[in-house]
């Protein structure tokens, strides 16, 4: 039986890329109106998320260093002046960033569905943001009422997907990993790494990507409203068919 069930955060509850499509726009064009590139600056900015975060992850900078790093290749890829004070310019990004925070719309009716069966397991969230801010948004879009734990690297001591991680996860739920289901838009930090710790994955594919062949204890939605549906099948191959007395 399914006992628990941790989200991840951005791209699986949170729309993090409608976010930062918002903010990297606009602090372009307060900084630089009209710039050629402009529709180009969500998708640099999201790429530069996964060339500088490593680093944070690996202990090599700290979190507001990763940004200021970040910020910087941002401007020099698009040919503005670096900012004099670049924490000061990141709050700036943050204004608009966090002006534009919204849940996805399928999340709250899943969610709600998931709390009214009476199987119901607990829900939490499995993320590697700085908890400050992980914290901020669920708050923000309304979904920390309806979260138990919210499980951070600062908490369990390492980032998806190295295996403690998860381990770590399970020991501060009290579960054994088979008990536990981890549903993300990252196939291998949120379905296959999990996986691997004996947990069920669920690799939430919301854009579609190229196809590709999960190992079969991963699960591939498109749609988190087919959480409940494969919960459902789950629980009823764990526990396997009732028996008459």
């Amino acid at each position: 039986m399914i006992r628990a069930i941790l989200f991840d955060l951005d791209e699986t509850l949170f729309d993090h890329r409608r976010a930062v499509a918002h903010a990297a726009t606009r602090w372009t064009e307060s900084v630089c109106p009209g710039h050629e590139l402009l529709p180009e600056t969500p998708a640099l900015w999201l790429d530069l998320e996964d060339k500088h975060l490593p680093a944070w992850h690996t202990g090599q900078c700290s979190f507001a260093e990763q940004r200021r790093r970040r910020l910087r290749e941002f401007c020099r890829r698009l040919g503005l002046p670096e900012p004099a004070d670049p924490d000061a310019a990141f709050a700036d990004f943050l204004t608009h960033y966090e002006s534009a925070w919204a849940a996805f719309p399928d999340v709250p009716e899943t969610l709600e569905a998931l709390a009214a069966r009476a199987d119901a397991p607990m829900l939490g969230v499995l993320t590697n943001g700085a908890p400050a801010q992980q914290e901020a948004k669920l708050r923000r879009i309304g979904l920390m009422l309806h979260m138990e734990v919210v499980l951070t690297p600062e908490t369990l001591g390492a980032f998806k997907p190295d295996p403690e991680c998860y381990r770590a996860a399970a020991a501060k739920l009290g579960l054994r990993p088979e008990e536990m289901l981890m549903v993300g838009d990252n196939l291998q930090l949120d379905a296959a790494a999990p996986a691997r710790e004996g947990m069920h994955g669920v690799w939430l594919d919301r854009y579609r990507a190229e196809p590709v062949a999960p190992s079969p204890a991963v699960t591939r939605i498109t749609t988190l409203r087919d959480l409940p549906r494969v919960l459902t099948t789950l629980n009823g191959r764990l526990v396997g068919p009732s028996r008459a007395a």
